[in-house]
């Protein structure tokens, strides 16, 4: 993909979403003091370990106590620190949805919850581990702000935003390393959908690690005559309907790709605005009503069909229609 603000797809590395988010947290400390962070016995897996060594004083450990870590999160948050909690996604929010739901997002504190090893690139840890949930449960609560970002440069920059967001938020990270597709000027904005790359055929809208297979999808399909619109959207709550909207009243066609659940996810999130405001065909890719399973994330993306080749099949069947 040509852009100033994207690494063209041969100059791809990959990096951990997990690891940007580590750095931005460090450096959202340096810019706040009352930046503190919280962690249920996970500080290298979560990556918030570079904090707890950076600034001993403003990190707690509360050990695996989902529940007492966004507790004692919402307290702080009340008087007045921007406390950053980390766990496993099938942990926080998976374990703990009541107190994040009663103590946070009722009370409306700016706690950010941090779920580490999300999705299917988790892997061989199984479907317990797994969380594909997640999206869904933090979209529902009310005050909630969802950001999933494409890649760790993206985390890096969601992470600042979310440390001088004063809404609860959430911050969903992926465990193995995945294509790094932005670059330090690619814009990153809360609430804000981007596209990168211009089509009229079709309307692809991804979230996640899952934006680079469109953009690489994209480019193989210009070249079977299907120009591709590819729209990341790394905030799935506020939704840019504004940027949805423009794309897809000139394409009428949408694909959306999540590798979450797609009911109540980004794809549930798209059909509702379309369905009140513009009715097209859409096709919504992710995982439908199963659970994950143990395998590496190559096969697991296939078993799912959220590949490249998935997406391609799934463009040519919207143009059919």
């Amino acid at each position: 993909m040509k852009s100033l603000y994207l690494a063209d797809i041969k100059d791809w590395g990959s990096e951990p979403t997990r690891k940007g988010f580590g750095t931005g947290l460090v450096k959202a400390g340096q810019i706040d003091d009352n930046v503190v962070a919280l962690c249920a016995d996970l500080t290298d897996s979560t990556q918030i370990e570079p904090f707890a060594k950076e600034f001993p004083d403003r990190y707690i450990e509360v050990g695996i106590a989902e529940q007492n870590l966004v507790t004692v999160a919402s307290g702080m948050a009340k008087m007045g620190k921007i406390p950053f909690t980390a766990s496993y996604a099938a942990f926080s929010p998976g374990r703990n949805w009541e107190q994040i739901r009663t103590t946070i997002c009722l009370n409306d504190q700016p706690v950010k919850i941090v779920g580490a090893h999300a999705g299917l690139y988790t892997g061989p840890d199984g479907a317990t581990h797994q969380m594909l949930e997640d999206i869904a449960l933090m979209r529902v609560l009310p005050n909630m702000v969802v950001v999933v970002p494409g890649d760790s440069i993206e985390a890096e920059k969601a992470t600042l935003a979310l440390a001088k967001d004063m809404r609860p938020g959430y911050l969903r990270l992926a465990r193995d390393a995945t294509p790094v597709f932005t670059t330090s000027k690619t814009p990153f904005e809360i609430g804000k959908a981007y596209v990168l790359a211009p089509g009229q055929d079709v309307t692809i809208i991804s979230t996640g690690v899952m934006t680079p297979l469109a953009l690489q999808a994209a480019d193989k399909l210009f070249h079977d005559g299907i120009d591709v619109e590819v729209i990341h959207c790394p905030t799935i709550k506020p939704l840019d309907n504004a940027t949805i909207l423009a794309s897809v009243k000139k394409t009428k066609r949408v694909i959306t790709i999540e590798e979450a659940q797609i009911n109540g996810g980004l794809g549930g999130a798209v059909a509702e605005l379309l369905s009140e405001h513009l009715p097209v065909p859409v096709l919504r890719m992710g995982i439908s009503d199963k659970f994950g399973q143990s395998g590496t994330p190559d096969e697991l993306l296939s078993h799912y069909g959220l590949t490249v080749k998935h997406i391609m099949l799934k463009a040519h069947e919207i143009m059919d229609r």
